[in-house]
């Protein structure tokens, strides 16, 4: 168990994680971990086969022989999952490629993880995530889908971005009307980093249903062949890459997640054609975070989350008034758009994730992690789980020589009931 998951299990999720962003230097008033929640993120990998070779894959050489985690060893990781962070944790529910799993086990891990209290994405490249999978897994408690698409796939017929928004959009409408947040995840590399506005763009015209886009920034970590990044691809230069595809000057410092040389956030509302910064007021953003922590966000059904926050924000008169301040504000600026736009507002949140190269790691940014990987004895800083997947993966499971123990046990028990 890391040092981390054991000050979890002392302290208590929050402060775990407080104390975490204190002692590496991230504790500010816009710093989300440690307020909202006690972790970003968990992923739960139910398989480490893929349908792709991507040129910049973070699973490891071996992965084909390493096969799928049965499901007994799956809700076993959930309820650690669950013992750490607690109810209203966010789990990936990824691989490899999750939808190789057999449909019903990859219903029945949705299930079991919206059954306890946690809330599943399913992280997939979408090529077996047809509607029909997309309706069921959302009957079964799925909150988001993360179509994971760009040029390190080498998809046929598909060689630039451009050619990839045709699947793009198909993926869209394969979501679009379900009860379920739809996420686009791109990694940017030197080949496509000149994309990012056009990405931006895209994202920004299709936000009625795409809610988040996440640029992940290449590593030099698995079994992916392209290596080490180019110099050109940082997270400054992606920023303003996105504010030139959107447009608009965004504030990516208004509110932090985890450690700052590992991830950069901002809000834009769409408005007709238009974007705008949603964190412009730096100010009265974190006042309204820090007035809203404990308020439970439903993502499924995006009225439903504004209700909660407005029922919050009407039991305190002065976050009232300053809330209604802000509207005004924000309706004057826009109010020639939201006339062309007949009132609607869409919002897009984009993310920039700088992953670790697995031969540089940084302690300091693995003690601060808000972004986690379930292994068989707990929660792993991502980073630290990529660099070293084949000794977390290929080491025997606990759960399955406890079986064969009590298979064995059983076996000696009629053997001694018949002598």
């Amino acid at each position: 168990m890391n040092d981390w998951a054991e000050s979890t299990r002392q302290t208590g999720g929050l402060g775990a994680m407080r104390d975490c962003m204190q002692r590496t230097g991230q504790w500010h008033p816009g710093q989300l971990a440690g307020r909202r929640w006690p972790i970003c993120c968990v992923s739960l990998e139910i398989s480490q086969r893929c349908n792709l070779d991507c040129t910049l894959c973070y699973l490891s050489e071996a992965s084909k022989s390493v096969r799928d985690l049965p499901l007994e060893e799956i809700f076993r990781r959930i309820e650690l999952i669950l013992e750490h962070y607690g109810q209203g944790t966010d789990v990936q529910v990824s691989g490899g490629e999750p939808t190789l799993r057999r449909r019903p086990e990859l219903v029945a891990i949705v299930r079991r993880l919206a059954e306890v209290g946690l809330r599943p994405t399913l992280f997939t490249n979408g090529i077996r995530a047809s509607r029909s999978l997309l309706e069921e897994l959302a009957e079964a408690g799925l909150v988001d889908v993360a179509f994971h698409l760009d040029t390190t796939q080498q998809r046929k017929d598909h060689r630039s971005e451009s050619d990839l928004n045709v699947l793009r959009e198909e993926y869209i409408e394969r979501a679009r009307g379900l009860s379920i947040g739809v996420f686009f995840n791109t990694t940017v590399h030197a080949g496509n980093l000149e994309d990012v506005p056009m990405l931006a763009a895209f994202f920004a015209a299709h936000a009625d249903v795409v809610r988040l886009a996440s640029f992940l920034l290449q590593a030099e970590t698995g079994r992916g062949v392209l290596g080490a990044r180019a110099d050109a691809v940082h997270s400054d230069g992606i920023a303003a890459r996105l504010e030139q595809g959107l447009r608009t000057p965004l504030r990516f410092d208004a509110l932090s997640a985890g450690h700052q040389d590992c991830n950069r956030c901002a809000v834009a509302l769409v408005i007709g054609n238009r974007a705008y910064d949603a964190y412009a007021d730096v100010s009265f953003i974190r006042r309204f975070m820090h007035a809203t922590t404990s308020v439970s966000i439903d993502r499924k059904t995006p009225w439903r989350g504004t209700r909660a926050l407005i029922l919050a924000a009407l039991k305190r008169p002065a976050l009232l008034a300053a809330s209604l301040d802000w509207l005004a504000r924000l309706g004057w600026m826009t109010r020639r758009d939201l006339v062309t736009a007949r009132g609607r507002v869409h919002k897009l949140t984009l993310v920039i994730h700088d992953f670790m190269d697995a031969c540089q790691l940084d302690e300091e940014r693995i003690d601060a992690c808000i972004f986690m990987a379930i292994s068989q004895d707990g929660p792993v800083s991502m980073c630290r789980y990529n660099a070293k997947r084949d000794d977390y993966l290929r080491r025997p499971l606990k759960t399955c020589s406890c079986a064969r123990q009590s298979l064995r046990e059983t076996a000696q028990s009629r053997k001694d009931s018949l002598a």
